[in-house]
């Protein structure tokens, strides 16, 4: 049986990480990429590769793309998790932080996919899952870049499932409520019908989900993982 390998962007800490030790429970090789040195210190603890460095910089999502493919030779599944972008009051917010919600948020998905698409088309299949947030599709005037970019993402996401899905390359977006990875005073945790934050575990769990062939007729698709916060039917 061939060794399936897991690609995670934003894999050195909180849902990134999580979803790293749960694929490693699957079975999958990781290669890991973070801002610091924890996508490091994961990958040792795995047995997987790590490289140092932000989604939002080209030569780093293609130094991290280039190390797994020298690693492992595929690429099975990516998750693509990237920090919150820049706030502010809506027309206060400077255009350059616009320029950076856009780089840090829209773009990774993209210059991934283009990376991911020939090598998993080539390979019979694959499986991309981007995280995004609850809000995409309730927009919430305290993240507003994020709301505009992110809902930008699962466009994008809708768009690669039409034109990759006979290729049987899927990709699908993991939307998140309030997580126990933030610091969140109570006020979050009562905005969930069940009362309580999200635990990263449970996160990862959707995440492994989406990214492993448990999901292999489910493409294209924004899956809110929020314990009932948005109200959208």
């Amino acid at each position: 049986m061939t060794q399936k390998i897991c690609l995670i962007i934003g894999g050195g800490r909180g849902m990134g990480a999580a979803t790293a030790r749960e694929m490693d429970k699957r079975g999958y090789k990781l290669a890991l990429m973070s801002p610091s040195e924890s996508c490091e210190k994961l990958a040792v603890e795995l047995g997987g590769v790590a490289h140092r460095g932000k989604a939002e910089t080209a030569g780093d999502t293609q130094a991290i793309f280039d190390l797994a493919m020298e690693s492992y030779g595929r690429v099975d599944a990516c998750l693509i998790h990237v920090g919150g972008p820049p706030k502010g009051d809506l027309l206060a917010i400077p255009e350059e932080d616009w320029d950076r919600a856009h780089e840090m948020v829209l773009k990774p998905v993209i210059r991934m996919a283009k990376l991911l698409g020939p090598v998993m088309e080539k390979q019979g299949g694959g499986s991309i899952v981007n995280i995004t947030t609850f809000s995409a599709f309730e927009p919430s005037l305290a993240f507003p870049t994020s709301s505009v970019y992110r809902v930008g993402v699962s466009s994008f996401t809708k768009l690669f499932s039409d034109r990759y899905g006979p290729a049987n390359i899927r990709m699908n977006c993991l939307l998140p409520g309030f997580t126990d990875s933030l610091d969140l005073p109570q006020k979050y945790a009562d905005m969930s019908a069940l009362g309580r934050l999200a635990r990263v575990e449970e996160q990862a769990k959707a995440a492994a989900f989406l990214l492993s062939d448990d999901s292999s007729y489910i493409t294209g698709q924004s899956l809110r993982v929020d314990g009932g916060v948005t109200r959208s039917m």
